[in-house]
């Protein structure tokens, strides 16, 4: 669920201070008559029994999203959330800070298919940043893609490139409003002009070109009913050829699961183009760390698909050919990962060959960890939550170890077995992004281009802890904040967290994060179990039956940064999305009284019905199942919805959904407020905030970062008895 990536650097520690201009001062607590008047949300008299135990489900009416009865409750909560954020008359200037910050050229990673490399380069505010195609990086660029022309109001987003191995085509995805419903268009490069082909109802996976670029491979679910694109589940998916210049309703069905309605595929194309390597989840393939892996053998007449793993007994992630063999990422017999080889002509596991054996740190599952380039295979594995990274021989022979700048999240190294050279950025959270070229023989890393950030990265200093948990577990702790910071016991405190799917929160740069520290706070993310940090082991710590431990790791972080003096609770604020939106509605529920305030985004917080609308079948692997008696247990302990008590006193929450979210649908937001705004028995608000044109990562648009994180702040400054002069 996967869930979540430069004018003048002149400005010095004492500019920081006077151009924000934001002395912090405590404010008074909020009297009783302050408190605000929500919108009334009926009560239904929804009953269900689930085991003997009875769960009511009064605002069950809030599922459907389109009766007028939710539009109006929807469209009131809008209002309302606007009066009081519009109120604070520092919004528009933290507004104005954050839009400097992003207001910095930005150039993405680049890549290249036969005579082309490609780009992607922001100026500072475009709305979506721009692809350039060029046949030599030193080159003057031309332009191959310009997403802001898409449509006026930036709606129509790219989410997505594929290049043809020839370079002549460019495929790109094209999303609606931030929905993950994304429609691939063709465009051919030599005359900048698309074919009439376009690829629809797909979602989270990128077609590939047949190697004859005359067709593509890509991965589609049928139509959604009229109506139900925000609701409806993601079944029936499957693999489809599409031949250029033929319509859809010809493209011939290469692989399915019928039996299994709820699998899904991602297609990958052997270097050669001999091979169609197909990874296989259930649910979203990577969501739960359990893949299968089939061949189909593109030289063969009649040829069917075979399966080379099946079962769901561990990870399988495609890494490459090369030398006739199939390289693939796997946590089979090997918790933090390993890289096997398979010979395509005898699949069976008896001819595996282990070629990287699992060493001390983890290899990430979530994201591409291991690439084949030079005939090497470059590894990049998380040391106490920093990028490391190696290259080996395809024998598994090391090669060297390749020197990063410092600890920091490293990105890229893509490439063909034929290439020598490959590009990746490097980041932290204070370090913008910045592109290298590696040379593959010599070992050498060369800046190819470097932001020009418009604040002094040396006014802040980032640094590492470790704190206990619960159970006495180590568990890593990122802190950023600025370097004149008096650590008294009274700084605002943003703390992070995840906490699910293996998924690991490296340090990764965000230009909004400068203005909050900027305003003196301090930005936090707790390494929290169920993320893949250390690997399978820490993720499968906190699942289940367990995900209670991704509640208590966090909850302890907030305890230790008021132990250790860097907060206090009315200082402290918790923020999170997706999965990390479930992680902020059950700790607001179980320790209100910890923290000062919470921001959500578009969180799962009913445990009970996540599964029966868009991607959510495909998150039972981590959460299980509330149609199984233990799982249901653990499941409604901490249910956000459902551990809502009236008469409580809860902190100051904003709960953020988008209009558009395919993923997770918009209902448990709406429910989790509904309930909230019910119970509270405190004068801190609880407000809703619905992005207007945005999907599940927010919204797509600079502008819409910027007026979200501008929000945030505003949100924070106003209730953690903070005040902006």
């Amino acid at each position: 669920m996967s869930p979540n990536r430069r004018k003048l650097q002149c400005l010095g520690l004492q500019v920081a201070r006077c151009l924000t201009a934001f002395l912090l001062t405590c404010a008074s607590p909020a009297r009783p008559e302050d408190r605000l008047t929500y919108p009334t949300a009926s009560r239904g008299p929804v009953v269900e029994d689930y085991f003997g135990t009875a769960v009511a489900d009064p605002y069950r009416w809030l599922e459907d999203l389109d009766s007028p009865a939710t539009r109006t409750w929807v469209a009131a909560e809008a209002k309302l959330t606007e009066s009081v954020l519009a109120s604070n008359p520092a919004r528009a200037r933290i507004r104005a800070r954050v839009a400097a910050l992003f207001d910095v050229e930005k150039i993405g990673t680049p890549f290249h298919e036969g005579t082309r490399y490609f780009y992607a380069r922001n100026t500072g505010l475009q709305n979506q940043s721009v692809l350039f195609t060029a046949a030599n990086l030193a080159d003057s660029a031309a332009v191959a893609l310009d997403p802001n022309t898409l449509s006026a109001d930036g709606s129509r987003a790219v989410v997505g490139y594929v290049a043809s191995r020839d370079g002549r085509l460019l495929a790109y995805g094209v999303s609606v409003s931030g929905s993950d419903w994304t429609d691939w268009h063709i465009r051919d490069l030599s005359t900048g002009k698309d074919l009439p082909d376009v690829l629809r109802y797909t979602k989270y996976y990128q077609p590939v070109f047949a190697h004859d670029g005359a067709g593509l491979y890509y991965s589609a679910f049928p139509a959604p009913p009229k109506g139900t694109e925000l609701s409806a589940s993601d079944v029936g998916n499957a693999l489809y050829y599409h031949a250029l210049g033929t319509g859809t309703s010809a493209d011939r069905k290469v692989f399915e699961e019928s039996a299994h309605p709820s699998w899904q595929f991602e297609p990958h194309l052997s270097s050669d183009g001999r091979w169609l390597v197909v990874v296989g989840g259930d649910g979203e393939v990577g969501d739960s760390g359990h893949e299968n892996i089939y061949l189909l053998d593109l030289a063969a007449a009649n040829a069917i698909v075979k399966p080379v793993a099946v079962g769901f007994d561990a990870a399988y992630i495609y890494v490459g050919t090369d030398a006739g063999l199939v390289f693939v990422l796997t946590t089979r017999e090997a918790s933090r990962g390993k890289v096997i080889a398979i010979d395509p002509t005898k699949p069976g596991r008896e001819h595996w060959k282990d070629v990287i054996p699992e060493g001390s740190d983890a290899i990430t599952l979530t994201e591409t960890s291991v690439t084949l380039v030079d005939h090497q295979l470059i590894v990049q594995t998380v040391h106490d939550a920093h990028s490391q990274v190696k290259t080996y021989g395809l024998d598994g022979t090391p090669r060297r170890e390749i020197m990063l700048p410092g600890p920091g999240t490293v990105r890229g190294f893509a490439g063909h077995p034929d290439d020598r050279e490959t590009y990746y950025s490097f980041t932290d959270l204070i370090t913008a992004p910045t592109v290298y070229r590696y040379d593959m023989e010599s070992g050498r890393s060369g800046v190819f281009r470097a932001p020009k950030v418009a604040f002094n990265p040396a006014s802040f200093v980032e640094r590492q802890v470790f704190y206990p948990g619960k159970d006495g577990t180590r568990i890593p702790m990122l802190l950023a904040y600025r370097k004149d910071l008096k650590l008294d016991g009274h700084n605002p405190v943003l703390l992070y967290g995840y906490g699910g799917f293996g998924v690991s929160m490296l340090p990764i740069f965000n230009p909004s994060r400068i203005a909050w520290m900027e305003m003196g706070g301090i930005y936090a993310i707790a390494n929290i179990r169920g993320g893949g940090e250390y690997g399978e082991a820490w993720h499968r710590q906190a699942i289940r039956a367990h995900k209670q431990v991704v509640f208590d790791d966090f909850i302890a972080a907030g305890e230790w940064l008021i132990a250790q003096r860097y907060t206090a609770t009315r200082k402290l604020a918790i923020l999170g999305g997706s999965n990390g939106g479930l992680l902020v509605g059950a700790c607001v529920s179980q320790r209100p009284d910890l923290f000062g305030a919470a921001v959500a985004q578009v969180g799962v917080m009913d445990m009970l019905r996540f599964d029966l609308f868009g991607q959510g079948a495909g998150w039972v692997g981590d959460y299980g199942s509330p149609h199984n008696k233990e799982d249901f247990k653990a499941l409604y302990a901490y249910s956000p919805v459902h551990n809502v008590h009236p008469g409580t006193r809860y902190p100051a929450i904003m709960v953020i959904t988008g209009d558009h979210d395919t993923r997770v649908m918009p209902m448990h937001s709406f429910k989790f407020v509904a309930a909230l705004q019910n119970a509270q028995a405190g004068p801190a608000p609880v407000l809703l905030y619905l992005e207007s044109s945005s999907g599940h990562g927010g919204g797509t648009t600079v502008t819409q970062a910027i007026d979200q994180s501008a929000d945030i702040y505003t949100f924070l400054i106003e209730n953690l008895e903070i005040k902006v002069k």
